[in-house]
């Protein structure tokens, strides 16, 4: 087959490609594209755009349904918005939550009274929103955040840590690296290393190397860490009176996946199955208490372009909703 055959059999299939998808969504394609830096091939914009029109009308059917009262949360197409469902449910991994029991979880104790709202980055307690990428490092991140506050709480200084310390360094203790890992095992390493780097001496690459930490670049040191009994109550007092909390949760929908904004309440989430690490920094609700639009803030690893300026306000008090108290834990120092 001559040079001149494959190039008509690839404009033909690329015409076919165009003719297949809608023409009054190719200018939101080319502002998406734009807006993401999103470079493909001729044949691999093609292939795409079909997935991404796929995505773009079950947001848009979506939002419908949040403007008719359906939907307490609207969603976009962020820059997952070229991947199908088990492109991005491959960025998961089901992730063992450890016998509570052998770990001695921790009960709060009963408080007499409990702030309302909470929101500790008002109180200096939580660094910028990362990104992950394409790593499966969200652990890393939500370690580092429950680090991060601790720290705070004991020096008053807010120093970014490094999710990649724990990316490179953490295989000794069950991790393994971009794969998958554990928050777990993430705050063991820490605690049998004796510390972890800043982000400023160990920057982020998203993608496990060989373990360069030094000791004397040390920013931060835990004496041990805990779980979180797992009720929402328990995890209410624990992030009105620890700080942030390193959570679990369920993320593999696309609803997840495609959040915007507003209180996420999701039917097929379980509150068994963990897959996605992220930090809760504060709890609140939305118009009356008792109408229960209460929420957990959680701050992910996705980038400020996803959801609410990188965080969601998932829903609180509703059976555990997407597991978020299942597996909870933090740090000491």
């Amino acid at each position: 087959m001559g040079p001149a055959v494959l190039l008509a059999i690839l404009c033909l299939t690329v015409a076919e490609v165009t003719q297949s998808s809608d023409p009054s969504l190719d200018s939101e394609w080319q502002e998406w594209k734009i807006k993401y830096d999103k470079n493909y091939s001729l044949e691999e914009d093609g292939q795409k755009r079909a997935v991404w029109e796929e995505n773009m009308k079950l947001v848009k059917q979506h939002n419908i349904e949040y403007d008719q009262g359906k939907k307490n949360f609207t969603m976009d197409v962020n820059i997952f918005g070229d991947m199908t469902g088990e492109e991005y449910r491959k960025m998961l991994t089901d992730i063992p939550v450890p016998n509570l029991r052998k770990k001695k979880s921790i009960r709060q104790p009963i408080a007499g009274y409990l702030p309302k709202f909470v929101d500790w980055r008002r109180r200096g307690y939580v660094t910028s929103v990362k990104n992950q990428g394409t790593c499966n490092s969200c652990w890393a991140f939500s370690v580092a955040g429950a680090i991060e506050g601790q720290m705070f709480r004991k020096t008053g200084k807010l120093i970014p840590l490094s999710p990649q310390n724990l990316l490179d360094c953490s295989r000794l203790e069950g991790n393994f690296g971009c794969f998958k890992g554990s928050t777990f095992f993430a705050l063991k390493y820490v605690w049998k290393n004796g510390g972890l780097e800043a982000e400023s001496t160990y920057p982020y690459e998203g993608r496990e190397g060989h373990c360069r930490y030094l000791p004397e670049r040390s920013a931060a040191r835990i004496t041990g860490f805990s779980f979180v009994s797992n009720t929402e109550e328990d995890l209410m007092r624990a992030v009105a009176t620890i700080g942030p909390i390193s959570v679990g949760i369920d993320a593999r929908h696309e609803s997840f996946r495609f959040y915007r904004g507003g209180i996420y309440y999701e039917p097929k989430c379980s509150s068994n199955i963990i897959n996605h690490s992220v930090l809760v920094v504060g709890y609140g609700y939305e118009g009356k208490e008792s109408d229960g639009y209460k929420y957990w803030l959680i701050k992910n690893s996705h980038g400020e372009r996803w959801g609410m300026n990188g965080y969601m306000k998932l829903a609180r008090g509703w059976n555990n909703h997407c597991g978020i108290a299942k597996y909870a834990l933090y740090p000491r120092v």
